[in-house]
């Protein structure tokens, strides 16, 4: 089972769940770090077993060359040089290609120092001051939160990047080892050729790894600066929990103290869970919310109070927030008085976006189909920009002329896949994300292309004809691969997050963005079986079949061959004898 993903919204809760994700963290790294030295270590003992050896090849060579039959020494001494010198040559390359790459990986991405955020922060008036001493200590207040919290933040983000990288920055350094290894030893050509398809297999394995790894990092960095523009916010849009650190007053034999406490409130059933974090731990408090209201200022010696309401409870219970944004984000979730509305700006799919859609693709399909790198290059975010407000201009709508010089392809490109991102809800809906998302995780593609078929068919019409249109544009620049180099599998890592978008905005739903690729990827090679009818209403839909376990550290392995007789002659008479050549059984372990 994997590792849970590390929101970064989290790091400004920093819950204690949130810091039990995070070690599980960095107890992996642990493990790959001796992993990685193990590597190293087995690696450089065979590597100098096989400069023992390449001497051994250098000073028979040099004894040949001492030989004093120049008709035999002249021809042989150079070949026995050349086969001292290569192996060599080739220990040196397998060192760099291997080891050198482990260290720097394991220096680094693992060698950098973990970090704590620590919460709490003083919040009580002094017994003493002005209004300006009070504004002073606020603003050093909310310098030093925003450098906890912007250091978390790049934490978070770094500890999960290293556990994506190491899919492929310790896979492929040991990938290229093995293929030097192979040609060190010079292998026979069947042998060769055995290893080929599994070499291959696993080059394209990581490099749709890397695809979804750059499309992911995207992704991710967009969304963290996102939470940077909202520091205080413990809530986003599209989940219905909200949860942090709050302070309760609490009456006590000699007066009033002040608890803190992890609470989490879930607005649906309106739900309020509060954890001490001063008393035994796991110990928590369930109530029912009633009423919420903000505190006046003048009416408490305490900061960013407010006043809830339960069931259980007789009177109302005095809760104070870190912030005055962090209260009225709690203010909000509550339904109390202060509510903050959220703005936002819906694009339509309506007419004028389909002719827009049209215009696009008539224009790259007759001018640039053929150009390298197709989509994946943007264009210039001015003329993007400029193409999208001239042709959604209300006076004139649609009257830009996109076969014209004026807009170059990159340009027509990057607004088609602007416009599609920055639709009010994707062309493949919020409400079916989570359907598609689960059938192409499936292992059975039998029910993966069902699934998706049958899903398709579930979408709104008008989104069904946007899609039908673009897939067919992707399938003919399909079709111009060779000369455009854009595959099936490249154009689902671009149109994946186009088309297909989660609903909320956690890092959880960016990494299921390779997942969103396949489904592009399978609705551009099997576009005339899933468009050209929909599924039989008559058949039952697709049942999922039983997950087959994971493969954990299943190699990929070239088995013995039997071998193959060779004939030995002699001066006296030729005999047919068998012998046995010895083979090397190569396995390639990929602990992805």
């Amino acid at each position: 089972m994997g590792h849970p993903p590390l929101e970064f919204s989290d790091c400004y809760r920093d819950s204690p769940d949130f810091r039990e994700r995070l070690k599980s963290y960095e107890q992996e790294l642990e493990r790959t770090n001796k992993f990685i030295k193990e590597i190293i270590k087995d690696g450089s003992a065979l590597i100098n077993a096989i400069k023992v050896y390449s001497a051994a090849v250098v000073k028979l060579s040099q004894s040949l060359q001492a030989f004093q039959f120049e008709f035999i020494g002249d021809t042989l001494t150079d070949d026995e040089i050349n086969i001292g010198k290569q192996p060599a040559w080739r220990i040196q390359n397998s060192s760099n290609l291997l080891i050198k790459p482990l260290e720097t990986f394991k220096k680094d991405h693992i060698g950098w120092p973990r970090y704590w955020a620590s919460g709490g922060f003083p919040l009580r008036h002094p017994a003493v001051c002005d209004d300006h001493y009070v504004s002073q200590a606020d603003q050093q207040l909310d310098r030093e939160r925003q450098n906890v919290y912007e250091a978390s933040l790049e934490y978070v983000y770094k500890i999960q990047e290293v556990h994506e990288r190491k899919k492929f920055d310790v896979v492929e350094p040991v990938l290229a080892f093995l293929h030097g290894l192979l040609t060190f030893h010079h292998l026979t050509f069947e042998l060769t050729q055995d290893f080929m398809p599994y070499k291959q297999q696993l080059q394209l394995s990581l490099q749709h790894t890397r695809n979804h790894f750059l499309s992911t990092r995207e992704e991710m960095e967009e969304l963290m600066g996102r939470v940077k523009e909202a520091p205080q916010s413990c809530k986003l849009p599209g989940q219905p929990i909200i949860e942090g650190y709050l302070y309760s007053q609490e009456k006590r034999a000699l007066g009033f103290s002040w608890v803190k406490y992890y609470c989490t409130y879930v607005k649906e059933t309106k739900s309020l869970t509060m954890i001490s974090c001063d008393q035994k731990p796991g110990s928590k408090q369930e109530f029912k919310l009633k009423l919420c209201v903000r505190r006046k200022s003048d009416s408490i010696d305490k900061r960013f109070c407010f006043d809830v309401e339960t069931m259980e409870r007789q009177g109302p219970v005095t809760l104070q927030a870190l912030s005055e944004a962090n209260r009225r984000l709690w203010i909000e979730a509550m339904d109390g008085k202060e509510p903050v509305r959220l703005s936002l700006s819906p694009r339509q799919l309506n007419e004028i976006g389909f002719k827009f859609v049209r215009k696009c693709i008539n224009a790259v399909e007759t001018r640039g189909i053929t150009t390298e790198g197709i989509y994946r290059t943007v264009g210039s975010n001015f003329q993007v920009q400029k193409l999208l407000s001239q042709f959604f201009d209300s006076n004139h709508p649609g009257d830009v002329d996109l076969q014209s010089n004026e807009w170059d392809i990159k340009t027509v490109t990057s607004g088609l896949k602007h416009y599609l991102r920055n639709l009010e809800e994707p062309v493949m809906t919020y409400k079916l994300h989570r359907e598609l998302i689960t059938a192409s995780k499936s292992d059975n593609i039998d029910y993966r292309l069902g699934a998706i078929h049958s899903l398709v068919y579930k979408l709104p019409d008008t989104s069904r004809d946007i899609l039908i249109l673009i897939i067919q544009h992707l399938v003919n620049v399909c079709g111009h691969s060779k000369e455009n180099l854009m595959t099936a599998s490249n154009l689902g890592v671009i149109f994946g997050p186009t088309l297909l978008r989660a609903q909320e905005d956690t890092v959880a739903a960016m990494m299921n963005i390779k997942f969103q690729n396949i489904v592009v990827e399978i609705l551009i090679e099997q576009h005339d079986r899933i468009f050209r009818s929909p599924p039989e209403e008559s058949s039952a839909p697709p049942i999922p079949p039983p997950r087959a376990a994971p493969r954990r550290r299943q190699p990929i392995t070239i088995s013995k061959r039997p071998s193959r007789p060779r004939h030995a002659l002699s001066h006296a008479h030729s005999e047919d004898t068998e012998g046995q050549c010895a083979h090397t059984c190569v396995r390639v372990c990929v602990c992805m």
